[in-house]
């Protein structure tokens, strides 16, 4: 009986996950076996079983994959097969899911190309930084290829159409066969060393990928990387690629294609300087018109400021302004006659000579009250005099001084001293008689001399 917390599958569940764990476990693959049982059901799918001598798998190759094979699967071929390991769910069965087939012998040189490939892509030489630029407008062009073959026809016949001023250097080499890896190499070192062409096109036409093994030898594709002169690799057709395809600076996917690459098309060119040239022509018309109405203008302007323009001009500004400073100057000479004869009026009203013997009249008045105004103001004062004379007469102290009194002050601070709570011993007075003054000190205090009522 199962415990409550275990889970239980269905088949189909568990054909499913196991599914899932062998396409996440497994990369895709290659192996290299025979075919057996093979089956061509209408579907257009390949069903077929890979083996060697101790085991087999069931694989299935379906109809779009079907499509793109280059050969035709047959009992006992030994291929080399690609794709990935699953499960069919339904029945269980552990297959693998092809996607290509090549011939077992095509598989070898293939995982030589793949071995290389990267050899040579970790060492760098693939890197864009390495590639080379090419001319523009190159004059000499170099073909590495067969010289018998469809490539170098090709490759002529695009440069004559497109720019028939290049000259081309053929060197020729066997382009497959044991020989054809040691002529490229020769060849491409032999096109550096003369150091004539300026672009190097190396390539031949389309085949299999044994029939482009020479252009994937290490020795080959060192020798194309070397190269001081930038490298067109054309080798097979869109859809080949090779090791030199790889390191050359540029790749063609034909050589027609290289030719057409390597070179600026003469048609092109023609039409571009043919419409620089409208583009030109259309510019300096359109200059010389604007230089044309430029040119009008100034001529124009020329004879408005031509100095017998200018003069005649002036001219005629001078005949204005002395004609207006003639009406100024006759006005303002006008209007200041009239404003001489108002003053010379007010002159005649307010003349000097006029008024002097009111003026004088008026002097003589004026000298006489000034002279009543004195006298009377001098008897005025001497009479003020006399009274202040009695007054002060009255209240002086030389009156008193002249019978027989005297006033004392002290000789420092002039301060009067009439008490003797107001002196001190030693004291410097000075005594105020009628006729002049006498300095003296006190000796001595006594207020009982000047108190002679006392008890």
């Amino acid at each position: 009986m199962a415990n409550s917390g275990e889970h239980i599958y269905t088949p189909s569940e568990l054909n499913r996950e196991v599914r899932m764990h062998i396409e996440m476990g497994f990369p895709r693959i290659l192996m290299e076996a025979e075919i057996s049982n093979l089956s061509r059901p209408a579907s257009g799918h390949l069903y077929f079983s890979l083996k060697d001598d101790k085991a087999q798998i069931r694989c299935a190759l379906f109809r779009s994959a079907a499509g793109r094979l280059t050969i035709r699967p047959e009992n006992g071929m030994k291929v080399l097969a690609r794709g990935r390991i699953s499960l069919y769910e339904p029945r269980g069965d552990f297959q693998m899911i092809v996607d290509s087939l090549q011939d077992a012998g095509e598989g070898v040189l293939r995982r030589q190309f793949e071995e290389l490939k990267k050899k040579l892509e970790a060492e760098g030489l693939f890197d864009q930084a390495h590639k080379q630029t090419l001319p523009g407008y190159p004059l000499h062009i170099g073909v590495v290829t067969s010289p018998g073959g469809a490539a170098v026809r090709d490759i002529l016949h695009v440069l004559q159409r497109r720019w028939p001023v290049a000259k081309v250097r053929l060197y020729p080499v066997s382009v497959q066969g044991s020989e054809a890896p040691s002529e490229l190499l020769a060849a491409i070192r032999s096109a550096n060393v003369q150091n004539w062409a300026e672009i190097l096109i190396v390539g031949r036409g389309g085949g299999s990928l044994e029939d482009l093994a020479a252009f994937n030898e290490e020795a080959v594709a060192r020798a194309v990387f070397d190269s001081g002169i930038p490298v067109i690799s054309a080798v097979g057709h869109e859809t080949d690629f090779s090791i030199c395809d790889f390191v050359a600076d540029l790749r063609a996917p034909t050589p027609s294609a290289a030719a057409e690459l390597a070179t600026p098309d003469q048609v092109a060119l023609k039409e571009s300087y043919a419409r620089a040239g409208r583009q030109l022509q259309h510019r300096m018309q359109n200059l010389l018109e604007r230089d044309t109405q430029r040119l009008d203008h100034l001529s124009h302007r020329l004879q408005q400021r031509h100095p017998a323009s200018r003069l005649a001009e002036q001219s005629r500004q001078l005949d204005i302004f002395q004609a207006a400073l003639f009406r100024n100057t006759r006005r303002q000479l006008g209007e200041r006659h009239d404003y001489l004869d108002i003053l010379s009026r007010r002159l005649h009203v307010h003349h000097p000579g006029r008024k002097l013997p009111q003026l004088a009249s008026r002097v003589n008045n004026a000298q006489q009250s000034l002279h009543r105004l004195v006298q009377n103001n001098l008897r005025q004062r001497r009479q003020g005099l006399r009274d202040l004379a009695r007054t002060l007469n009255a209240v002086s102290p030389l009156e008193t001084i002249g019978r027989g009194y005297a006033v004392v002050t002290s000789t420092r601070s002039g301060e009067v001293i009439s008490s003797t709570s107001q002196a001190k011993t030693g004291q410097a007075i000075t005594t105020q008689l009628r006729d002049g003054r006498l300095m003296s000190v006190v000796e001595s205090l006594d207020d009982e001399i000047l108190n002679p009522d006392k008890d």
